[in-house]
């Protein structure tokens, strides 16, 4: 989700990223030998090394009845998502698929299982990994500070620059980093407690320190102002430093019990302890998400593939690993957090990233919008067993 803003100055030309660049190696092809008359006499022993074996293990494919949960599941809710979502893919299969899906007629619950169960078959991903979840919080803001509401809500920087890499070298495509230019340097740009410490001529509005630290990792909410006015806040970009969870530290520090470090928990905590204290704790997470307003159209959030969320049945992936607009199934159960609903076994679609989501078996369900949605995501750590649903040729 993160987004270039500025090009970069002139002066920066000489930046020492040309040393990045790698040289080729030359490869050398062995000529045929000249055809021979019957019979062909035998070919030399081959000298070459065989490579090794490859450490990852084949996708395994396996049958929808396998599937825990298949058969209770709503799977017209789930083939509607997959219409509304499916539209960012890019891979040819699945673009027929999708094709097929949207004009298709099915609107029952037969049929939509039929269609699935014709068109896709589930294959397992990695091994046990981990699904969290997120939602869009409703939070209230000022336009004027007061003690209350205390901490501007930043718009992104005119000096935030984010370098793609891949246009220097090739091999580096996808990759990024984020700065700004000093003199004749392009430095990182600055971490969690050195933006707060400087203050901001241009707030979008003011609001209480925790509900903007969980604004910032959710990347959107709604904002709703004394009058009744409600606006909508919006990820612009974030200042590239890796996001880190607090739940963790305050769990080891002995604030919260080790399973009673749910979203609301925190929350709760850092609003008991608001000020130097609850700073602290914020602080240990360096990453720092920028935001644009505009007027709430009370839609679901936009996610980084480019549609709205579907409540329930969508998931940040990590996209260095899935395409956006790929079927999964979830499987996830043995809850870590108190509270918690027992297991989460239904399809969802790849919609959306995150910064703290990485690896195959990583997944980030969003719940929707309010104070519900965010009580129930703020629970949600359960074991994950991942299911992408391939596309039959």
């Amino acid at each position: 989700m993160i987004r270039a803003r500025n090009a970069l100055p002139t002066a920066f030309a000489p930046l020492a990223l040309a040393g990045l660049l790698l040289s080729a190696c030359a490869s050398v092809t062995t000529p045929l030998p000249p055809a021979t008359p019957v019979p062909t006499p035998p070919p030399p022993p081959s000298t070459t090394v065989a490579p090794p074996p490859s450490t990852t293990p084949p996708p395994t494919a396996l049958s929808f009845s396998s599937l825990a949960g298949w058969g209770e599941e709503d799977h017209l809710a789930a083939l509607n998502a997959f219409r509304a979502g499916c539209g960012v893919a890019k891979e040819p299969a699945m673009v027929r698929v999708c094709g097929l899906a949207r004009g298709s007629a099915v609107q029952d619950e037969p049929g939509a299982r039929a269609f699935l169960e014709a068109n896709f078959r589930p294959e397992s991903v990695g091994d046990e990994g981990l699904l969290t979840a997120y939602f869009a919080p409703r939070y209230e803001a000022r336009i004027s500070r007061n003690a209350e509401f205390s901490v501007p809500l930043r718009g992104l920087p005119a000096d935030l620059v984010v370098l793609d890499l891949g246009a220097f070298e090739p091999s580096f495509v996808g990759k990024k980093i984020t700065g700004h230019v000093e003199g004749p340097t392009f430095v990182p740009y600055p971490d969690r407690a050195e933006i707060e410490a400087v203050p901001t001529d241009k707030p979008l509005a003011w609001m209480r320190p925790e509900e903007l630290f969980f604004l910032q990792i959710q990347g959107s909410g709604v904002l709703v102002l004394p009058d009744g006015r409600r606006v909508r806040a919006i990820f612009a970009g974030t200042n590239g430093k890796p996001f880190v969870g607090i739940a963790n530290a305050m769990r080891d520090k002995g604030l919260l019990p080790d399973n009673n470090t749910s979203g609301d928990a925190i929350r709760t905590w850092l609003a008991e302890h608001r000020g130097p204290e609850a700073d602290a704790i914020m602080r240990l997470n360096p990453r720092y998400v920028f935001f644009r307003t505009a007027p709430d159209d009370g839609k679901e959030p936009v996610g980084a593939a480019g549609v709205p969320l579907p409540a329930g049945r969508a998931i940040a992936v990590d996209p260095s690993r899935h395409a956006m607009g790929s079927l999964y199934w979830l499987d996830a159960a043995a809850p870590k957090l108190a509270g918690a609903f027992p297991a989460y076994r239904r399809l969802a679609v790849a919609l959306d990233t995150g910064g703290a989501i990485k690896g195959d078996v990583r997944a980030d369900l969003y719940m929707g919008t309010g104070d519900a949605a965010g009580a129930e995501a703020g629970r949600v750590r359960h074991a994950l067993r991942l299911y992408r649903l391939v596309p039959n040729s």
